[in-house]
């Protein structure tokens, strides 16, 4: 391993265990395991659909672009994941904290955090102020993934950057 990839590597174990040991609380511990979930399938597709069918005008086209962002952001997902079969840091890492769901798939790039970015970067595009609320809302998904034990920081990054670009071409192309 080069010494830049070693350096890297030694600070994101660190900035792991800080989230994910320092800032343990049991109330943070309750709502970051529901939070969590903002970036699941199930939530973001049927929000995204919800807003696509049940809306109608720009408010109905920006559903349908987070809808299409979320299909295609989960087709890099899913192959970076066959080719970089990362391990989950709490099947790696002692003494990881953990949430109440584990996965047994691979942990690079984090689908939830993805989903969040995917979903999130349209309506932002087609209306600033919602960023006020769904931005902080899409990193605390990227924060929860990592203190649930289920991420690397990087898996997070990764799925920010896949999410966010999906979620840019979609607003941007249809």
């Amino acid at each position: 391993m080069s010494r830049v990839v070693l350096w890297l590597h030694q600070k994101e174990l660190r900035l792991f265990f800080y989230i994910n040991h320092k800032l343990q609380h049991s109330i943070l511990q309750y709502i970051l395991n529901i939070l969590t979930h903002l970036g699941g399938a199930v939530f973001t597709i049927a929000a995204t659909l919800s807003i696509a069918l049940f809306t109608e005008g720009n408010l109905s086209k920006t559903g349908w672009q987070a809808f299409a962002a979320l299909a295609l952001s989960h087709v890099p997902v899913a192959l970076i994941k066959r080719i970089y079969p990362r391990l989950r840091p709490y099947l790696v890492l002692p003494h990881t904290n953990i949430g109440k769901q584990l996965l047994k798939d691979h942990s690079f790039p984090s689908g939830h955090t993805t989903a969040a970015f995917a979903s999130m970067t349209p309506f932002v595009l087609a209306y600033p102020p919602a960023g006020f609320i769904l931005i902080p809302m899409a990193f605390i998904v990227a924060f929860s993934r990592i203190y649930l034990g289920l991420h690397y920081p990087s898996d997070c990054a990764a799925g920010m950057i896949i999410g966010t670009s999906a979620g840019y071409l979609c607003a941007a192309f249809m």
